[in-house]
């Protein structure tokens, strides 16, 4: 019998493992797939070769599937998430400059993410009395956790994202290379590009992105709904090569092998990959190292599974930035983008029991518990938001 063919968009990032893993270590040509891996450099890019038919399948922001199935930023293309590729696994870099500014005017350890935002609430505060040019922060697109964990993080210490600091899209690989030019003074961005300023003396990763939400869907297998529909037998396949890759990856037995191999898929070295999926990160230039077993998860423990939880926390995202307005409707249509139904089917799985860690599925490190039945009185608790922009409209 023939393979099926198929071919999948994705961005040299270390979150891709799963997927690379599947298809360099013979986990999708055992459900006899034959999978064409096309590197892309911009999420833009993925996004709308996924939705005009050119990839099959893609390695996507979890956000950017909500987005197209909402219709925000592009023409509304249904698309489907029925496995999750990675929770958490970025970080927000500095310059050395801005770093040492905020140690200045810090009131206790930079290494707390309120103590930070503070700082920084600060910095802006001087800036501004100064007339200097505000701070830049690159992101990676405007639906990303990138973005929203940037935002978050700031607006807790008071400071308005789109009023006191400018945030700009970089393309993941270009991060490292504005912050060397001065273009940007940091960024929020998955591995191992904050890793790779590190490394080049440019600059100082000052937390973790599972130090803001504990637990966050960052990127995605996505799939056009009418796809998935007309191809139920092969996407099962993939959601099977899938969940049996990322098995390989958590196990630290394999830790060398699949470094090489997704060290040599995004073009870097394998120790930076190393780095990133034990969670063990050099922070600065001159060698200083933090530990986290949450940075990067990649299988494991109910992390496959899509969540809606986790489309809610998004959803209610882009509702608190302007980018999209609350309704009923807007919000079963972000739900109903992540498909746990057929991660089960796939897998012969029931769904796994609430552990409770955390306790509301996302973890913020500041705020109310997150209750995705009551999105309007969670947001009502932030001062720092966006009226909604009733642009955006559901074609059914």
């Amino acid at each position: 019998m023939s393979a099926d063919k198929l071919r999948i968009g994705f961005i040299p990032l270390v979150d891709a493992a799963a997927l690379i893993v599947a298809v360099d270590c013979g986990f999708a040509a055992t459900e006899n797939l034959d999978i064409d891996l096309v590197r892309e450099v911009s999420w833009s890019n993925v996004r709308d070769k996924l939705n005009i038919g050119l990839f099959d399948a893609a390695h996507m922001l979890s956000p950017v599937a909500i987005a197209s199935s909402l219709g925000i930023g592009h023409v509304r293309v249904p698309v489907i998430v029925p496995f999750n590729l990675c929770l958490n696994g970025n970080a927000v870099t500095v310059s050395p400059k801005l770093y040492s500014s905020l140690q200045g005017l810090a009131d206790g350890n930079l290494a707390d993410p309120v103590v930070s935002a503070r700082a920084m609430a600060r910095l802006v505060e001087e800036r501004k009395k100064s007339n200097a040019e505000p701070l830049t922060f690159g992101m990676t697109f405007p639906f990303s956790n990138h973005n929203y964990q940037l935002r978050f993080w700031m607006a807790a210490g008071g400071i308005d994202p789109d009023e006191d600091v400018r945030l700009v899209v970089l393309p993941p690989p270009y991060m490292v290379e504005s912050l060397t030019s001065g273009h940007v003074d940091g960024f929020c961005v998955g591995a191992p590009w904050n890793s790779v300023a590190v490394d080049s003396g440019v600059g100082r990763i000052l937390h973790f992105g599972c130090e803001l939400m504990a637990r966050a869907s960052e990127k995605v297998l996505a799939v056009r709904e009418p796809w998935a529909n007309e191809n139920r037998d092969v996407l099962a396949a993939l959601i099977r090569a899938l969940s049996a890759a990322a098995a390989y990856v958590e196990d630290k037995n394999n830790l060398a092998i699949v470094s090489e191999t997704v060290a040599k898929r995004i073009g870097v070295s394998a120790d930076l990959v190393v780095r990133s999926l034990t969670g063990n990160l050099k922070i600065a230039p001159e060698g200083a190292i933090r530990a986290d077993n949450r940075y990067m998860l990649i299988g494991g423990s109910g992390v496959n599974r899509p969540d809606p939880v986790q489309a809610a926390w998004l959803y209610a995202q882009m509702v608190r930035w302007g980018q999209a307005i609350l309704t009923d409707e807007l919000y079963a249509v972000a739900q109903s983008a992540f498909r746990p139904d057929l991660y089960d089917a796939a897998l012969g799985l029931a769904p796994p029991p609430d552990k409770g860690t955390p306790h509301d599925g996302i973890g913020a490190f500041v705020g109310p518990k997150f209750d995705p039945a009551a999105i309007a009185s969670h947001l009502d608790a932030w001062r720092i938001r966006r009226p909604g922009r009733p642009h955006l409209s559901v074609v059914h």
